[in-house]
């Protein structure tokens, strides 16, 4: 005769699971964040702020140097037009932007053989390229190191879990993985928002430059243009 297996279970277990019981347990961003390790969240830190204030920075340094006086180059033409020269040159100098520079530098030049006016305003773009496009390669290299940094603390936190399962000799239980894991997943999570972040402010940076060397290239060429019309 068969003997019916019975197992009992503890009452409370039972009532736990009848009800549905289910315990939630809430992290803030700041306890989030503890949990990717100091090592690995404080190199993160800094380059977050180090991407922020190169892009306000480059925002309000380029932002200035797109403005730009409607009459401008008509202004111009109007003085070189009537031997005006310094008042040219004052002029462009008060603008105080790319553009203005390069044709003071044009204007300073007049009277020399044409390739060498061209050369001196090409030379004064080249430096103002230069000036709009500083901090641009340090923003780049935060948008690819910022991930990098992010899967060190994977490849860590998983070292970490890894060794607990080594040295332990009763088991592995899940509480003793999960500080590891959920260590890698942070880092990893905070590299790449970082280095989205900063990738997307670099393009938008780059987009405002060469929005701003268009400009100073159709200004340069208009000038020249003024240059050699006939009577000039």
């Amino acid at each position: 005769m068969n003997t019916p297996l019975i197992l009992q279970i503890d009452p409370a277990v039972s009532d736990s699971l009848s009800a549905g019981q289910i315990t939630e347990e809430t992290l803030s961003i700041w306890e989030l964040l503890q949990g990717g390790g100091w090592y690995i969240m404080i190199p993160l830190a800094a380059l977050s702020i180090l991407a922020i204030y190169i892009f306000a920075e480059r925002w309000m340094a380029i932002s200035k140097a797109q403005k730009e006086d409607k009459d401008f180059m008509n202004r111009i033409k109007d003085y070189v037009s009537d031997g005006k020269l310094e008042a040219a040159r004052s002029f462009c100098q008060s603008s105080n932007t790319p553009i203005g520079r390069m044709i003071d530098k044009g204007i300073a030049r007049i009277g020399k053989p044409m390739d060498d006016v061209s050369a001196s305003i090409e030379n004064v773009g080249k430096l103002e390229v230069y000036k709009l496009e500083k901090g641009l390669a340090l923003l780049a290299t935060v948008a690819g190191a910022a991930p990098m940094i992010g899967f060190l603390g994977t490849v860590i936190g998983m070292i970490a879990t890894f060794h607990a399962m080594k040295i332990s000799d009763a088991g592995v239980e899940i509480a003793a993985l999960s500080g590891g894991i959920m260590q890698a997943m942070i880092t990893t999570v905070a590299g790449l928002v970082i280095g989205i972040i900063a990738y997307i402010a670099y393009n938008t940076l780059v987009v405002k430059v060469d929005k701003v060397v268009h400009r100073m290239e159709a200004r340069s060429i208009e000038f020249i243009d003024l240059l050699e019309e006939p009577g000039k």
